[in-house]
């Protein structure tokens, strides 16, 4: 069992519960406390699965693309309008639908896969296909983003974060309800559930999380290769990678199911993209093969880590959605966010002060804490960030 960093006693509290029913544990130096089991924790067990550890944000995860565009070719105006064209060409918020009738997100082939019958009633599989459809290539909202970067090199690349929306939220509702002996649909409380693979629950929930898998997949690459589009730009590279998802993986010659729940496959070699915050650099980094990496069960960070709740960053909220007003002024204010921006030459569209930069941990640090288990490949300087309103409420978020 390995920790990297320090973390607050609730964060550790949910790490060592979850420590007692696996076989193998880590907790990720970005670590904050989660639904019964710490963001940033690593779990592995004997041929079953956490529902809750992979958590309600099935499959969410990071991708980044590095571009031909070039920084030097891009004034402050066009950048400007780089945002703008983003936050109109793409969905943000709660319950948006896609805004184009793009025949490579409506026929996608994933529509046409038979773990669509691992869903208990024809009846569940036909009205989460229906939502599936018209969600897929939104983005949502809370800690969900589309941004724009340049690297050291000067290079563009466009990151995005965000899962499986309503497909995997629900799937894992109602897994979870059916776990616990209720109908389908029935909200439950948010206990651990860990299922053998062996059990017919425990297949249907593995074909169901691997299906909601390919939905994330096909979501952010669409959207990175939009904004891709909106650049005017050729891609070189893609950098992809969940990071609430289980894989079957064999470590020191044992096959275990591990469970990565805010936390980054990071194999020798294997490059992942990780952010920071709003005005905070990002990177891509590669995992190594050292001892202290297998102790990781080869994982890392997948960004910086919270270290204020959203009541605390933003304040006492009264009202939901548009109607919410903050009633109780938090620990940051409007001003401190946008001096932070304005220091960086950020371009924000939509965010809310529960996402300002510091409600986070600094992104160096918490890799300086990962060790030797990874190498950063690229810096990458934030230059354009969208998001949805400071007033949309996200429940598929991780």
């Amino acid at each position: 069992m390995t920790i990297f960093g320090t973390h607050d006693p609730k964060t550790l509290e949910q790490f060592h519960a979850i420590e007692q029913g696996a076989e193998k544990a880590a907790l990720m130096a970005d670590g904050h406390a989660g639904y019964s089991m710490p963001i940033g924790g690593v779990a592995a067990y004997d041929n079953a699965v956490s529902v809750t550890g992979v958590g309600f944000d099935i499959a969410c995860g990071n991708a980044a693309i590095r571009t031909d565009a070039r920084l030097e070719d891009f004034s402050t105006e066009q950048l400007q309008q780089v945002a703008s064209d983003i936050q109109r060409s793409i969905s943000f918020g709660v319950g948006r639908d896609n805004r184009h009738d793009d025949p490579t997100l409506t026929e996608h082939e994933l529509f046409s896969s038979p773990a669509w019958d691992a869903y208990p009633h024809a009846a569940n599989a036909t009205e989460l296909k229906n939502m599936a459809r018209a969600q897929l290539g939104t983005v949502g909202s809370g800690n969900h983003y589309v941004d724009v970067f340049a690297d050291e090199t000067g290079h563009l690349w466009v990151g995005v974060h965000f899962g499986s929306r309503g497909l995997g939220h629900k799937t894992a509702s109602g897994i979870l309800a059916l776990e616990q002996n209720r109908k389908w649909g029935e909200r439950v409380p948010e206990k651990e559930a860990i299922l053998p693979l062996s059990s017919p629950l425990g297949e249907a929930y593995w074909n169901l999380m691997n299906l909601a898998g390919l939905y994330a997949y096909a979501g952010r690459e669409w959207v990175a290769r939009k904004v891709v589009s909106i650049l005017g730009a050729k891609e070189l590279e893609l950098v992809h990678n969940h990071h609430n998802f289980a894989w079957k993986e064999t470590h020191e010659g044992q096959e275990l199911v591990v469970v990565r729940k805010g936390a980054t496959p990071a194999f020798p070699g294997q490059q992942g993209f990780v952010g920071g915050s709003m005005g905070d650099n990002a990177v891509i980094l590669a995992g190594n093969a050292t001892d202290t990496a297998r102790e990781a069960l080869f994982s890392t960070v997948h960004g910086a880590g919270r270290v204020m709740s959203r009541t605390q960053a933003r304040g006492k909220l009264k009202g939901w959605g548009r109607k919410a007003r903050i009633v109780s002024p938090g620990l940051i204010s409007p001003e401190m966010m946008k001096s932070w921006l304005d220091e960086k030459g950020v371009i924000l569209k939509g965010g809310g002060l529960d996402e300002a930069p510091q409600a986070y941990r600094r992104l160096p640090d918490v890799l300086a804490a990962q060790g030797d288990t990874i190498n950063v490949l690229h810096e990458l300087r934030p230059l354009v960030v969208v998001m949805a309103g400071a007033e949309d409420f996200d429940p598929y978020k991780d």
